[in-house]
């Protein structure tokens, strides 16, 4: 097995979910792949999260450990040799620093962005209680933000159910400037996870995500979650072949 790319936590996961008609996702879809749905809902989620004790390749990078990220990002699947690889494409991914989004665009051709952010998160999100999350990003001089708000202790997703779709993925997948697509494991423990009392999401993020997108985010969301995260480990990628 490789050496890991990258390890570190993901903590604190603010999952907003959008039942989108399949056409505005086919774009997005890498070669070899399939979009995935839930109960014959396709869908598509706006995720904040913190990332704690990042090491690249197991070095520690002085300002570079702890930081925020807001993605955009769909589901597929994927089948190999009969297993069925259920994966997550991002449609854009921010972070607060440069060199973080370069390095993930050069390594797996994701479509990183660096801008100006924020995070607020009150309440003991693993000990139950009221807990409020928030992350915000700045486009154009403007804030953008979600919100999330939950009550109760976090709870293993049941098996077949929206939570569990949402939450649990272990693979990725980037689609590469030449037409191919590059597959990436990831690992981590089962998240738990509560539902959210209220949520919302508000910003211009046209330029981001295009018009299209952009509307959707602002109907509402059909779901949302937090999640508590976990310790994850991020595996190099590699090119997906027709024949597999």
């Amino acid at each position: 097995m490789a050496a890991p790319f990258l390890t570190a936590e993901w903590r604190s996961l603010a999952m907003l979910n959008y039942v989108v008609d399949p056409a505005l996702l086919s774009p997005y879809v890498p070669r070899g792949t399939e979009l995935d749905s839930h109960e014959g809902r396709t869908y598509m989620s706006l995720v904040g999260l913190r990332f704690e004790r990042t090491r690249v390749r197991g070095l520690w990078i002085p300002f570079h450990s702890h930081f925020d990220e807001v993605n955009l990002r769909l589901y597929v699947r994927r089948t190999v040799g009969g297993e069925v690889r259920r994966g997550v494409v991002f449609i854009r991914e921010v972070v607060p620093r440069w060199a973080i989004a370069a390095v993930a665009r050069a390594f797996y051709g994701e479509r990183y962005v660096a801008l100006a952010m924020r995070h607020r998160i009150a309440g003991p999100v693993s000990e139950g209680g009221r807990t409020t999350v928030q992350y915000g990003w700045r486009v154009k001089e403007q804030w953008a933000e979600i919100r999330l708000e939950c009550e109760g202790k976090p709870v293993q997703p049941g098996a077949g159910s929206l939570e569990e779709f949402i939450a649990e993925h272990y693979w990725g997948y980037a689609a590469q400037l030449g037409g191919g697509t590059l597959e990436y494991r990831v690992e981590h423990e089962p998240w738990r996870v509560c539902r959210a009392a209220q949520s919302w999401f508000k910003g211009d993020c046209a330029s981001l995500y295009g018009a299209a997108l952009a509307a959707c985010l602002k109907t509402g969301p059909d779901s949302a979650l937090l999640a508590e995260g976990s310790a994850v480990v991020v595996y190099p990628g590699r090119a997906v072949v027709s024949s597999e």
